[in-house]
């Protein structure tokens, strides 16, 4: 029986940049998807922030999660892959997006949505002494520290705005508005607030009608900006700046908010552009030199209608991007798009307050800032409140545009062969084997690259042999991240042991689809998984790879290891400290991520856990006599310790208080979201001596949760635990944490007694 069409892939569509446009294409394609069409949204940042809501966030009067759309959500919800990476370069013979952290990513289509940023690279200075607007999520991380400088500091502050648009404007009165409140609640003199505004025209708001400038010119005045039209800035200091009249002022913070410039890989990447570097489109939105490149926002110039760089745009144009991408995916007629020519303009004043502008019209008033704030936050809602879909609404496919070819290959790949027909193919297996290059190694005979049946290790004389295997569903839609987690987590059974890691088989299912996808999964997944064990000193022998309805991956890894020098754990001493080298919650922050409730900054902290190795914890543990030692993975943290104390004949205590916990972890568990393992982990309760007790903690649940390439869990003496503690905190363990202590066994029946 065929699952979901969605589960053979045939054509790849591709974002660049989690912009206005493409938020309106991911939640196109999650209500309506096309069979055998899979997303990926390659992305900076995992929060994507609306322009409209900046000077609102800026002055204080919105929250960071009321001006982000989480794009984590949003990408389970259309059935995405998310990639946090930046793109540097389109490879448009091959079709791959060349990115700077991972390998190149293949498109059959691609789309462009990545916004500009200020003309500053011609100012001298400008780049190390100001802080630029746009990208808007990097400036939103350096006003945090804008604002902490200002408050720290004694004395005037002199604040300079260049740029003299709306959005120089908007941003001025903004910050003016913000550090005053700012400024007041900490008792702090607001007179000493000093703020520039620098126009190169002649007059403020070029762009719009005198009448509008002069509304804005009367605010600026009666809140004592000093306005300076007419002169630009020819260079930037530390400490000030100079224009083009010659004057210099003496400023402690300058922002720079100009007319817009383009980043330069898309010209770099043979892609039509303009004299200043945006990417030239037709009326369609389709590109003007390729055909499978669309685009739209502030990155674009449409030749035929010409637009000043404005959010508005980039929002107006999302609806025909997504239907001109979905007929081009299903090889129908494109559909022409024609902006507005007047949009309507709602500047805000930073108290509360809207100047409108439209055509020729204009006008102002406290209850258009209402108006504002409904509008802004309609739009968000609609991205940020995804509809909860039922199993048939998810796997809804617009089979009624579908071409007849996608529907027959769909049809054609449904039909699967079983045992050894399910194998990947041997031209697959040999292009993508023939690009990795496992960690040399002396004692490995026989490999990877030599057509043998089975690998041949050499185990050094003294040593003897320490086997593990692991193997699991991906949880993540990125199969090179996946790659390095399941390589990381097989790992971690010979780290805990104290043996060295010296061989790997790998284990492969990888989802069905045309050989060339199957190919691009296989390269990014074992890619993934090769800079893990490379860095490890692991040489990858060989293995097996299957398709299947779901992507999966596990390693059967050899170590060796001096026999007296093993870890077991079985030798936990009464009196010993337990110390746990990594935080807990990737079970319930995952399973809230499969239920779009998990923010999209829980599940990278979540993945920057997953993605540490346990090599240099292990080594830790062992210097400073570990007496027993397990990592923490899919029987939770009370499971894998219960495979300590029983063995060890002893009983702990646990501090709940104390537990290690990655971001947002508690705050699933109290939404009531648990793994689906979670309630076969909770039979262990049995071992709890105050169960009724502990069950009134909040942290409860978390002794349960299972672990995903986990932390490691050992009995360190108390005399050396403080040291230990200290040299994993400095090794990068910032969360390690001491969690317990081992007691003498008592005549209570359950061993586990949890304390706060």
């Amino acid at each position: 029986m065929m699952k979901s069409a969605q589960g053979y892939i045939f054509k790849d569509l591709v974002l660049i940049g989690g912009g206005h446009s493409h938020v309106a294409v991911l939640k196109s394609f999650g209500m309506k998807p096309i069979p055998g069409v899979r997303l990926t949204l390659i992305a900076k940042d995992v929060q994507t922030p609306y322009s409209g809501m900046l000077p609102g966030y800026v002055a204080g009067h919105y929250s960071f999660d009321e001006t982000h759309i989480d794009l984590r959500p949003l990408c389970q919800f259309a059935s995405s892959r998310l990639y946090h990476d930046e793109a540097v370069r389109i490879d448009t013979v091959n079709k791959q997006v060349i990115c700077a952290n991972r390998p190149p990513v293949s498109y059959d289509l691609l789309s462009i949505n990545i916004g500009s940023r200020p003309e500053i690279a011609g100012v001298p200075g400008a780049l190390e002494f100001s802080i630029p607007v746009k990208p808007i999520s990097r400036f939103f991380s350096r006003w945090q520290q804008l604002s902490e400088r200002v408050l720290k500091k004694k004395g005037p502050h002199r604040i300079a705005v260049v740029g003299a648009g709306a959005a120089g404007v908007e941003i001025l009165l903004a910050i003016q508005f913000r550090f005053q409140a700012l400024l007041e609640l900490h008792q702090h003199k607001t007179e000493q607030l000093e703020f520039h505004l620098i126009s190169n025209t002649d007059r403020i708001m070029p762009t719009f009608p005198a009448g509008v400038a002069r509304r804005f010119e009367r605010i600026l005045s009666q809140r004592s900006v000093q306005v300076h039209c007419g002169a630009a800035a020819t260079r930037v200091y530390d400490g000030g700046l100079e224009l083009s009249n010659g004057k210099q002022l003496s400023l402690d913070e300058i922002l720079w908010a100009t007319g817009a410039s383009a980043p330069t890989w898309p010209g770099e990447s043979a892609i039509d552009v303009d004299d200043t570097g945006f990417i030239t489109v037709n009326d369609n939105l389709q590109s003007t030199s390729h055909a499978d490149i669309f685009a739209a926002g502030d990155i674009v110039h449409v030749i035929d209608y010409p637009r000043p760089k404005a959010g508005v745009f980039a929002v107006r144009q999302g609806k025909p991007l997504t239907h001109n991408l979905r007929r081009t995916l299903l090889n129908l007629p494109l559909k022409t798009f024609a902006p507005q020519k007047t949009p309507l303009a709602l500047i805000t004043t930073g108290d509360k307050y809207v100047i409108a502008s439209k055509a020729r019209w204009h006008f102002e008033g406290a209850k258009l800032w209402l108006w504002k704030d409904w509008i802004d936050r309609q739009w968000m809602q609609k991205y940020t409140d995804l509809p909860e879909m039922s199993d048939d609404e998810n796997t809804r496919i617009d089979h009624g545009l579908a071409d007849r070819q996608t529907l027959k290959e769909i049809s054609t790949n449904a039909m699967r062969c079983g045992g050894c027909g399910a194998k990947v193919g041997a031209n697959v297996l040999s292009r993508v084997i023939s690009e990795l290059k496992p960690a040399p190694r002396d004692d490995i005979l026989i490999g990877l690259h030599e057509s043998e049946d089975a690998a041949v290790v050499e185990v050094p004389p003294g040593k003897v042999m320490v086997h593990t295997v692991d193997y699991f569903r991906s949880f993540i839609d990125d199969p090179y991240i996946f790659g390095q987690v399941a390589a990381h987590h097989s790992l971690s059974d010979i780290f805990a042991m104290g043996a060295e890691p010296q061989s790997a088989l790998a284990i492969a299912t990888l989802p069905f689809g045309i050989e060339v996808k199957i190919e691009d999964t296989l390269r990014q997944l074992m890619s993934g998984a090769l800079l893990v064990l490379n860095d490890a000193n692991t040489a990858l022998v060989g293995g097996h790879t299957s398709e299947g309805a779901e992507l999966a991956l596990g390693f059967s890894v050899n170590g060796i290891a001096d026999q007296g020098q093993l870890m077991s754990k079985t030798g936990m001493q009464i009196d010993d400290v337990l110390i746990l080298t990594k935080a807990l919650g990737t079970g319930t922050l995952f399973a809230a991520d499969m239920r779009h409730r998990a923010k999209g900054q829980w599940i990278e902290a979540a993945l920057e856990s997953m993605l540490q190795s346990n090599r240099l914890a292990a080594k830790y543990l062992y210097a400073h006599g570990a007496t027993a030692c397990t990592d923490i993975t899919g029987f939770g943290l009370l499971g894998h310790m219960l495979e300590m104390i029983r063995p060890s004949g002893v009983d702990v205590e646990i501090d709940l208080l104390a537990l290690p916990l990655i971001e947002g972890a508690l705050e699933t568990v109290q939404m009531g979201i648990f793994s689906s393992l979670q309630n076969t982990n909770l039979q262990s309760h049995q071992a709890i001596f105050n169960r009724q007790e502990a069950e009134t903690s909040a942290l409860y649940p978390l002794v349960f949760d299972p672990q995903t390439s986990g932390g490691l869990l050992a009995s360190v003496p108390a005399e050396k635990a403080d040291k230990c503690l200290l040299a994993l905190h400095q090794s990068g363990y910032l969360l390690a944490a001491i969690i317990g202590r081992v007691k003498a066994e008592s005549e209570q029946v359950k061993p586990v007694t949890l304390l706060g």
